[in-house]
């Protein structure tokens, strides 16, 4: 039912009031001046929809401008502020009551529709009111006045985090080559994370770009890795969440290792085991070659030999040959015949 109608230059007003509740549509129209039959320069329609509860919403505000929405932080102070809807000051009369629940197990009960409230831990958690609106009315008979209540539930979801404070990080100081080093990382913040590290030789901090960032979705992230080679290292950590970030360094000695591992002993014992073998055969090729020369000496040239039996002396023609030929052959007997010198006194 239409109630009032403002209009000016270029704006038009109405009220209307519904006595049941339900979606009305709302056509509107626009012709030239003081002609309803004419030619429609602009059309528009609009739906509203009528309850019979009440009409607002929960507006949450931090002194902290993040840029994410419904992002706030830990340990900080929000404003929670109820804005009812009521264009047409309907219920300037009523007395309003707020039952607050901010999804901690916190409850509260006020006339004010701004409460100030602080989270203590991270999470997300689901505020609800519940709004009721109470006035004095006069029944229809007209004759006496009665209570008018009209309720309204609402809700909000906040999502709360805290700044990252630091790194904690648990790990070996002292370790020595070819060694799986294992460095836990617990973040003094909340997640979702993302985390990049990177080994250098001082504990310097990380530059965009120089290491590649992992995402972490939890408190808690473990680092392995192997050295190589022995020295000084540092182990230098970067970390942040939606609201701040940190570094953090460790520094890591290494040894060498007494024990290397099987990739370089194996070729190192396989080459050492192959040239021992080698000597060994040479020696004993050697060794061989001796004794067979000890058990089967050749008889010397000039000597005939039959059924393995060497007949030198028995089947030449005189001895003196055959001295003359063991002469030759070994050096170990002096010539027969000496040159002999005449002396004439």
């Amino acid at each position: 039912m239409l109630t009032s109608k403002v209009e000016k230059d270029l704006s038009s007003t109405i009220r209307v009031v519904s006595n049941a509740p339900g979606d009305f549509p709302v056509s509107v129209w626009v012709t030239a001046a003081n002609c309803w039959m004419c030619h429609q320069l602009a059309r528009s329609a609009v739906t509203l929809p009528i309850t019979n509860f009440l009409i607002g919403k929960i507006v949450v505000s931090q002194n902290t401008s993040l840029p994410w929405p419904s992002s706030y932080l830990t340990k900080t102070v929000l404003k929670i502020s109820f804005f009812h809807h009521d264009p047409s000051n309907f219920f300037k009369s009523a007395s309003f009551l707020y039952r607050w629940d901010f999804g901690d197990g916190t409850l509260l009960v006020t006339d004010n529709s701004v409460v100030y409230y602080n989270y203590s831990v991270i999470g997300t958690f689901t505020v609800k009111l519940k709004v009721v609106a109470e006035w004095e009315e006069t029944k229809p008979d007209g004759t006496s006045k009665g209570i008018v209540q009209r309720t309204g539930d609402f809700s909000a979801s906040l999502k709360l985090q805290e700044t990252l404070r630091g790194i904690q990080v648990l790990g070996p100081t002292l370790t020595q080559t070819f060694q799986k080093v294992t460095v836990t990382l617990n973040f003094l913040g909340s997640p979702p994370l993302t985390m990049c590290w990177r080994l250098k030789p001082e504990c310097l901090p990380l530059e965009e770009g120089e290491c590649h960032p992992v995402s972490v979705a939890s408190t808690e992230y473990n680092l392995t890795h192997t050295f190589r080679d022995p020295g000084d290292y540092c182990f230098s950590i970067r970390a942040e969440n939606v609201i701040s970030k940190t570094h953090q360094y460790h520094k890591v000695q290494v040894w060498p290792s007494r024990l290397q591992p099987a990739v370089f002993a194996f070729p190192c014992a396989t080459l050492i085991t192959v040239m021992l073998a080698f000597i060994m055969y040479m020696t004993l090729r050697n060794a061989t070659q001796q004794k067979e020369v000890v058990e089967n000496p050749e008889p010397p040239s000039g000597v005939r030999c039959c059924c393995q039996l060497c007949c030198g002396p028995f089947l030449l023609e005189s001895s003196s040959e055959y001295l003359e030929i063991v002469r030759e052959n070994h050096g170990l007997l002096p010539p027969l015949y000496k040159s002999v010198r005449t002396y004439t006194v």
